[in-house]
């Protein structure tokens, strides 16, 4: 079975999710990878059964609501940022405080860090020639989005685009950006 990027990461968050389920069957609290993939899971559910982006979006804040969570867990996820297949397209979800409120507990160093250092880029110009404005998250494989963006999806292929995780960039109707992409890690075959 040949499965690309997104594919195979769906079935990563589908696996993590059934061990929320189980865990939770067991009467016990979820930790942050568990408590995450379970509200994307759910939300991918709400997606693939025709449901509207406030639909998904209500499926996963209503889901994280009633999940019982390991203390601190809150103050780890901030938010949750998941790209789901709507009807009109890929469509970019971001919940906030899903869990509630927490004191933030990573901190970060002085200094700069470099994005995936030595690893092949190209630059290419992006146009949205569809009605509705589209976004493309970071780690989505570049070559497979929206069918309404225009550029020379041969030479995106492998690649995505060249911004630090979690980040994104927007298309309005008609609108055209010069992208940079960054090499895929690992075989790059899709």
């Amino acid at each position: 079975m040949q499965l690309n990027p997104t594919e195979e990461e769906r079935l990563r968050v589908f696996t993590a999710a059934q061990l929320a389920r189980a865990t939770l069957d067991r009467g016990l609290a979820l930790n942050v990878p568990e408590a995450v993939a379970l509200v994307c899971d759910e939300m991918h559910l709400a997606a693939r059964g025709g449901g509207s982006w406030d639909d998904v979006r209500d499926a996963g804040t209503s889901l994280a609501a009633s999940t019982p969570v390991l203390d601190g867990v809150p103050a780890l996820i901030r938010e949750i940022r998941l790209e789901v297949l709507l009807d009109e397209g890929s469509r970019l979800i971001v919940l906030r405080s899903p869990f509630g409120e927490g004191e933030p507990t990573v901190r970060f160093g002085d200094g700069d860090v470099g994005l995936v250092p030595g690893r092949e880029r190209r630059t290419l110009s992006v146009t949205n020639t569809g009605p509705r404005a589209i976004r493309v998250s970071s780690h989505f494989p570049f070559w497979d989005t929206n069918a309404n963006l225009s550029f020379d999806r041969e030479a995106a292929r492998g690649f995505r685009l060249d911004l630090p995780a979690g980040d994104s960039l927007r298309w309005a109707p008609g609108e055209t950006h010069e992208v940079t992409l960054v090499a895929l890690g690992g075989t790059r075959d899709a």
